[in-house]
């Protein structure tokens, strides 16, 4: 099948797939949409939002809807790392034998990751970049395809450990969860106050969801683009040539690197999902906020004058 013929299908399986979510999950077509694009590029996600907003249910949702082996880990302040990961144990015949952790699944729901202590958190962070987990000098490798969705009560929020920058920059999305409107609460409100069980249909497997990743980035991008893209990131970077005041005046640290691989990485995926064979300007610029809300590091002026990450990229844009 050529990589033509393969965008046109992927294009009608991302709509039947959002169509099957919506089943379920009201509204949030932004969120989920995101969630879909780290996992077309092999991402990892970060839901950020208060209880209640249904963070569990989707990410539940997305993964039968996928066919992806999914597991829960809910992160609390006395969870250890060996909870995670697995432990070896003794068998009967005096041998030790390891016992795997829920890290062992396709999609990793990591449930309010920010309730749980640094040591916890660094469990995670081998899992996200190599794909494998080191266990008494043992690695083991994790099945492809493999995603961490994490969840992320406010920071504001009591009881919460603030992820470190190298794992924050580990997840190529930060996802921001609004409460929804009146009219999409009163739908909620009416399809889970009653008896009727939706089921959703598996359209995709693990093989097509590899596929699809080693399609994304065979998608070809122009050099403008790319300029475009590495100029963005650049520009959140305080003190370097070039960078406006208003960055200067609030940035204390700006994005990497790897921003700028992840803006064309989704941006190639943003293109393919849309029916397009290359991405071009406005598809980094529709993938940007999400990709750099969570690089950018204000400081105490930003935080003093109620300057947001979302303000500070739009200015940028």
């Amino acid at each position: 099948m050529s990589d033509v013929t393969a965008v046109e299908n992927l294009v009608k399986k991302h709509q039947d797939l959002k169509a099957e979510i919506a089943k379920i999950i009201v509204g949030q077509e932004e969120v989920i949409e995101q969630i879909l694009l780290s996992i077309y590029t092999g991402g990892h996600s970060l839901l950020i939002g208060v209880p209640g907003l249904a963070k569990t249910l989707m990410v539940n949702t997305i993964a039968k809807t996928l066919g992806l082996d999914f597991k829960r880990i809910q992160f609390t302040p006395d969870l250890m790392p060996s909870d995670i990961l697995g432990s070896e144990v003794l068998d009967q015949n005096r041998n030790f034998k390891f016992v795997k952790g829920p890290i062992f699944a396709n999609i990793i729901l990591a449930d309010e990751i920010n309730r749980t202590p640094p040591k916890t958190q660094a469990a995670l962070l081998e899992a996200m970049q190599e794909r494998a987990v080191t266990i008494a000098g043992h690695q083991f490798k994790l099945d492809l395809p493999y995603f961490v969705l994490a969840t992320q009560n406010p920071i504001e929020q009591e009881g919460t450990y603030p992820l470190p920058e190298a794992q924050l920059d580990r997840f190529m999305f930060a996802i921001e969860l609004k409460y929804p409107s009146v009219e999409e609460e009163i739908q909620v409100v009416k399809t889970t106050t009653n008896d009727e069980e939706v089921e959703v249909q598996t359209l995709f497997n693990a093989e097509e969801i590899i596929a699809i990743q080693h399609l994304v980035r065979r998608i070809p991008v122009p050099d403008n683009v790319i300029d475009y893209a590495v100029r963005l990131v650049n520009k959140t970077r305080p003190g370097v040539n070039g960078t406006s005041d208003f960055v200067n005046n609030f940035i204390d640290w700006g994005a990497g690197p790897r921003a700028s691989q992840n803006l064309v990485l989704a941006a190639k995926a943003h293109a393919a999902i849309h029916g397009k064979f290359s991405p071009d300007i406005e598809d980094i610029r529709a993938v940007a906020t999400g990709i750099l809300r969570h690089r950018i590091l204000k400081n105490y002026k930003a935080e003093a004058e109620g300057i947001s990450e979302e303000r500070i990229i739009s200015e940028l844009l």
